[in-house]
């Protein structure tokens, strides 16, 4: 008898798990499900790869399935917000997957796609609803979805939210969710503004915590090459192409900082012959879904990403991390390279760390408390450099073509997620409410809100003008 059948789990979903090979529970599935099967609240702190899926879907199938209800139109009786469209496609599938023998739908809704299917879909209701929160306020605003019958509401890496500035979003949602439900809220790390913005979604919440807050996988070896920037990417080829004959690498990421950067990076590694596919927030979805297909099927052994993958890759075989450029935000470190050494496999994550970034270094291990080990670089390396091919510039040109293809789409893509965020100024500038008039002149001719202009500068143009033409000129540094 397993862990699961010992909870008393639903038929239907031991039979999924059994389908699935799922016997022993992780950590923070041990913890979590007993106390969500109570009904409880629960905050859970745990890294990226523990599990967290399982733990709150299971429970939560069992209360959908032990108490069924007929679907309300543009309704959901459970509702998981994720930061990344990655994450909530694989959220999804993971659910699709644990729900396989239980009469309940699930839909993912997110940004990218066309929102007319979605909406027709959404019209005939679904059990579970898997989102992100610009789509998800946008659909609401279009009346396309209501969140009155919502029973489950699961907020996942909270603090990855918090960094893609959707606190707005979250608030706003919170508001239109029925206060008597069940709320679990999950984040890999735990700072004060987190724990504040916690607070308005569960009340009284068991609190599961299954490893020290911003700490790294055990089974990652962490290893830094101090380098020059621009020698970054003949570091990395020669790298990866040692790496991928020798066995020693099966499949990586490699992280960047900027879009641009992962483009220029997949371009060259693909001129010295190593097939790579980049995601980032520029790239259409079909293009995303592409490139992680073609990497969770082994076609593409190397992805680039920015830090928007860092938690939407869940690929068991990726033997290795290469931090291409240290993240800016420690805590992003620990999300990266937690994409290896999943499922109690091992795996490596590799930095490169140029004099400008020495700093980020620092913030990292006195985070982490681990200090990666020095490695040095490859032996003949400015002779190995030198041999490297370059991309032509019709390659280095088909980037901005592309951009260029999917500008339109992600453009308004961009506009819409901002305009679910709201406006984006200084906390000292004072917005009009719409429909108002503006603010009255003062005696120097100067709004009354926001921030003053000086008193006669509209005319300075004019009245310097006006000198020239009567012969004043520009003044000696006597006169002025």
């Amino acid at each position: 008898m397993s862990y699961f059948t010992e909870l008393g789990l639903a038929e239907p979903i031991l039979r999924a798990l059994e389908a699935k090979g799922y016997n022993d529970p992780t950590p923070i599935q041990r913890q979590a499900i007993p106390a969500l099967l109570e009904g409880r609240d629960l905050l859970g702190i745990a890294q990226t790869g523990t599990g967290k899926t399982a733990a709150f879907s299971l429970p939560s199938l069992h209360r959908l399935a032990a108490n069924p209800k007929p679907r309300t139109p543009r309704g959901c009786r459970m509702l998981v917000l994720s930061p990344t469209r990655e994450l909530a496609a694989q959220i999804a599938d993971n659910m699709v997957g644990y729900a396989k023998y239980l009469n309940l739908s699930v839909q993912t809704v997110f940004g990218g796609v066309p929102v007319g299917k979605q909406i027709s879909a959404l019209g005939r209701g679904t059990d579970i609803l898997v989102a992100t929160p610009g789509r998800l306020l946008d659909l609401i605003e279009q009346r396309a979805l209501v969140l009155d019958h919502v029973e489950i509401f699961v907020l996942d890496e909270a603090d990855q939210m918090m960094d893609l500035g959707f606190i707005k979003p979250l608030t706003r949602i919170a508001g239109l969710l029925p206060k008597q439900r069940q709320s679990l809220f999950f984040s890999a790390t735990m700072p004060n503004e987190i724990a504040q913005l916690g607070k308005r979604f569960i009340s009284d919440p068991v609190k599961v915590e299954v490893a020290p807050q911003s700490t790294t996988a055990e089974k990652v070896a962490q290893y830094v090459t101090h380098v020059d920037q621009k020698e970054k990417q003949a570091l990395l080829t020669i790298s990866l192409k040692k790496g991928l004959e020798s066995g020693d690498i099966e499949s990586c990421l490699v992280f960047t900082r900027t879009k641009h950067g992962a483009d220029r990076v997949v371009k060259h590694l693909i001129a010295a012959g190593i097939e790579a596919a980049a995601i980032h927030g520029n790239k259409s979805q079909a293009q995303r879904t592409r490139a992680l297909d073609g990497f969770r099927a082994g076609r593409v052994p190397v992805l680039v990403a920015t830090d928007i993958a860092a938690r939407g890759i869940d690929v068991p075989g990726v033997s290795a991390v290469f931090n291409f450029e240290l993240p800016n935000v420690p805590e992003q470190y620990v999300h990266r390279i937690g994409r290896t050494a999943r499922a109690g496999r091992g795996g490596m994550a590799i930095s490169y760390c140029a004099g400008d970034e020495k700093t980020y270094l620092r913030d990292i291990v006195r985070l982490t408390g681990v200090q990666p080990i020095a490695a040095p670089l490859p032996a003949n390396f400015l002779e190995q450099a030198a041999r490297l091919p370059k991309p032509s510039a019709k390659q280095l040109g088909a980037e901005h073509s592309e951009d260029n293809r999917n500008g339109g789409s992600n453009r308004r893509n961009r506009q819409a997620e901002a305009r679910n965020r709201g406006p984006r100024r200084h906390p000292d500038v004072a917005v009009r409410p719409k429909g108002a008039r503006p603010a009255p002149a003062n005696a120097e001719g100067t709004a009354r809100s926001g921030e003053a202009r000086p008193a006669g500068r509209q005319n300075d143009g004019r009245n310097r003008n006006r000198n020239r033409r009567r012969g004043g000129g520009r003044p000696h540094a006597a006169q002025a």
